[in-house]
């Protein structure tokens, strides 16, 4: 399915907007409820529920006609809700204040669109930010850095409970580190065909690595993933990941830093949604790593392929 970020609607107005994002659920809200009240007096709970429940399906109908990905429909769905249930509490005050006036509706009906048309112009505003997290493995340095470097064969149950992996976007299957003269290249695969490769010029053996992100054509095949949620897109960007080894006792402190850059019109939202989901990701990869790092003993050649 392709992702409701790809479509072009009326008047210049595109899902990624603020006038989509905020001012539609609203009107979508308002209109409900301003319905509803037309046939019978409605209390406060109503108007919210009903104005929340608009959104909802409003969200659901995108889904069955393919407009919209499941991806974006989960992470967006609430804050549309939620926006409906305010447009719908607003219209009911204003009916019971004003006695349904039609001149506000229609006001509110066609704001989106007239808003649209001075946001369209603007370039996305970018927000970067980076995440951080560490973990105590029981292993030597040698042997963290060994499953840094190979991972040939991700079972489903080591991955699949990380929220990003829960909301649909595909699993990773292997990641492979050959050296390229006096570079690392790993190559990463993941389901749906997601492919793509992660370079490193800045590296120390059982001691850290500075991974950069490589994408072509051929990394996403179509339908793999939403657009607005894809690793290199418009919208959303990982821009390095660095991980450190240092010695604890007879272990390891693994550290793992993760920049990334998010482009919305509603980066309020979104970046701290990509947050939450970056660092979720870091703690299960990391315990990935330590559960390899603890059960597997040291590989020929530093884990790495030639």
């Amino acid at each position: 399915m392709r992702c409701l970020a790809e479509a072009r609607l009326p008047f210049g107005l595109y899902p990624m907007m603020f006038s989509f994002i905020v001012l539609v659920p609203f009107a979508v809200g308002a209109v409900t409820v301003y319905v509803a009240e037309r046939s019978e007096r409605r209390t406060s709970g109503y108007h919210f529920r009903a104005g929340f429940m608009a959104n909802v399906f409003l969200v659901l109908g995108t889904l069955v006609i393919l407009l919209e990905g499941l991806i974006c429909a989960i992470l967006i769905v609430p804050l549309l809700a939620l926006i409906g249930g305010v447009g719908g509490l607003a219209m009911g005050s204003v009916c019971r204040a004003t006695n349904w006036p039609r001149s506000g509706v229609a006001v509110v009906a066609v704001l989106p669109l007239l808003m649209a048309g001075v946001e369209a112009p603007l370039p996305l505003p970018d927000r970067f930010g980076s995440v951080q997290c560490e973990r105590l493995i029981a292993a030597a340095p040698e042997q963290v850095w060994a499953q840094l470097m190979s991972m040939p064969a991700i079972r489903p149950e080591e991955m699949e409970d990380g929220w990003m992996y829960r909301i649909g976007v595909p699993l990773p299957l292997s990641g492979v580190t050959r050296q390229d003269g006096a570079a690392l290249l790993r190559h990463v695969e993941m389901g749906r065909g997601i492919q793509f490769d992660q370079v490193s010029t800045d590296w120390q053996p059982a001691r850290w690595v500075r991974w950069t992100y490589r994408f072509t054509a051929e990394s996403f095949p179509p339908r793999a993933m939403d657009d607005h949620v894809r690793i290199g897109g418009r919208h959303f960007d990982l821009l390095d990941t660095v991980y450190t080894l240092q010695p604890e006792g007879t272990g390891t402190r693994l550290k793992v830093s993760m920049s990334y850059r998010v482009s919305t019109q509603f980066n309020w939202y979104a970046e701290p949604l990509a947050r939450w989901l970056i660092g979720n990701f870091e703690d299960v990869a990391l315990r990935l790593y330590a559960r390899r790092a603890e059960g597997d003993g040291p590989r020929d050649n530093a884990g790495l392929t030639r």
